[in-house]
């Protein structure tokens, strides 16, 4: 065989090796699994389109791009890089800077402000320094429950800042840096607005009060002011109602507290009173709907919590142990109980009389005149001065002739002694011309939004009549 016969001798070499593969198991795999291409001679030209084959297949992984990936296993789709970061970095305390993070604690009833201070791990010395700042030791020792209290502290616990609300609108940052204590008043703006407050008492006005979300000081301006002549609030049941045309303070969107209440009713065993707020003369005073002032020109018993231990006619005195005419009312009461002034007046008299000793007699012009005896001091008061009613101005005690402690109390007219049990009280001023066109035009709106509130809420109420107390705000 010529060795230039490269083809030849490679068949020859070819069919070698299947003949001795012939009888064996992989020969038969081979011809049943491969194409007959594969178990037969191979010709020149099984050679010439193997090669042609290749050489489009090596073209086409380099020419087409992507193709070549798509023949290894896929890779996700997300990974994970290793990135080199620069150092982080590092903040001096940020309680040392404008925009500090604060540790706010809220008031709870019952805490002190030695208690909170402790709870944050700052020392009674550095709260001392804090107090002795001007104006913060009457706010911070006067703390109501819901008041907020800020700390900023360093990273050794230290503290480095502190922060109060002095007023609604004054909010107080104390810096702590350095060993001195520097503050700066942040101005707060507020605004106003009208809401319309009103429940029906289920337990105790105070509780559906509060529930409506009035004051305490609203409550007492209703009880103490407005309708304490007409209403006895002991005597209040479930099932009385009440409405409230109220001044609230708002900031930052937050309702902070409510103010003045400038119109007011009060339902109770089936009849309605009204009260509205007007200012004449430059004193504010609430009024009837129809301009009448609801605060009478005198109170019957000038001294709280007193029993009636001497009624005005004639008796037997306890001292001198005859039949005389008694002038006036005792009261009974503990020595030192103050006594209030029956009505506005100008004071009379301020001394002592013989058998009254101290004694203090009011002017309160048209003939009426008030004695009030046997006290055991005066109060802050002096001849010829004009006091509000409900002034102090004397305390019960026993000087003169006396038994016991206790207030004597006359009620004169043009000179002459009236029993102050039952004389007939002279009614106050009433609204007229200007002043009565003036207040119709204030009182009208605050009325028409009572109206439409306590509609709304007890046409609900009534359609749910298990809810109780009911209450509503507008």
């Amino acid at each position: 065989m010529p060795l230039t016969d490269h083809g030849s001798v490679r068949r020859h070499q070819f069919h070698e090796r299947l003949g001795v593969l012939h009888g064996n198991h992989l020969h038969r795999t081979l011809k049943e699994r491969f194409p007959a291409a594969f178990n037969t001679r191979w010709t020149r030209r099984h050679w010439l389109h193997a090669s042609l084959f290749a050489t489009v297949g090596a073209l086409l992984a380099t020419i087409v791009p992507g193709f070549s990936s798509q023949l290894q296993p896929a890779l996700p789709l997300h990974a994970t890089l290793p990135l080199s970061l620069p150092p982080q970095t590092v903040r001096p305390p940020l309680a040392s800077q404008p925009g500090q993070p604060w540790d706010v604690l809220q008031v709870q009833p019952g805490q002190t402000l030695g208690g909170l201070f402790q709870s944050m791990g700052v020392p009674a010395e550095t709260m001392h320094r804090i107090l002795e700042q001007p104006g913060n030791r009457e706010t911070l020792t006067r703390l109501r429950p819901g008041a907020e209290l800020a700390f900023a502290r360093g990273e050794d616990g230290a503290l480095l800042g502190f922060r109060f609300d002095r007023s609604p609108t004054q909010r107080v940052e104390l810096s702590l840096a350095g060993g001195k204590v520097r503050e700066k008043v942040l101005e707060r703006a507020t605004t106003t607005r009208v809401a319309v407050a009103g429940a029906e008492i289920d337990h105790s006005l105070y509780a559906a009060g509060r529930k409506a979300g009035l004051s305490p000081a609203a409550i007492a301006v209703m009880t103490d002011e407005i309708f304490s002549y007409d209403i006895d609030f002991k005597d209040v049941q479930p099932g009385d109602r009440f409405s409230a045309v109220v001044e609230e303070t708002w900031r930052d969107g937050e309702r902070i507290g409510s103010g003045r209440i400038l119109a007011a009713t009060f339902t109770t065993g089936g009849k309605t009173y009204t009260g509205f707020r007007f200012e004449r003369d430059g004193k504010a005073q609430f009024f009837t709907q129809d301009g009448r002032p609801l605060k009478k020109s005198f109170i019957r018993m000038p001294i709280p919590y007193a029993r009636l231990s001497s009624k005005f006619g004639a008796r037997r005195h306890p001292v001198l142990g005859s039949m005389r005419m008694h002038k006036g009312v005792d009261y009974a009461a503990a020595s030192g109980t103050p006594i209030m002034a029956a009505g506005d007046a100008r004071v009379q008299f301020v001394g002592q009389q013989r058998g009254y000793g101290n004694v203090v007699i009011l002017d309160h012009g048209r003939g009426h005149t008030t004695l009030y005896a046997h006290m055991s001091r005066f109060g802050k008061i002096k001849r010829g001065q004009q006091v509000a009613q409900g002034s102090v101005i004397g305390y019960v005690g026993s000087t003169g002739m006396a038994t016991g402690p206790h207030l004597h109390y006359e009620f004169r007219v043009n000179g002459a002694h009236r029993n102050p049990l039952s004389v007939t009280m002279p009614p106050p001023e009433p609204l007229k011309g200007a002043e009565l066109a003036a207040f119709r035009a204030q009182a009208a709106p605050a009325l028409a939004r009572i109206e439409s509130m306590e509609k709304l809420m007890f046409a609900t109420a009534a359609a749910a009549p298990q809810d109780k107390p009911r209450d509503k705000r507008g």
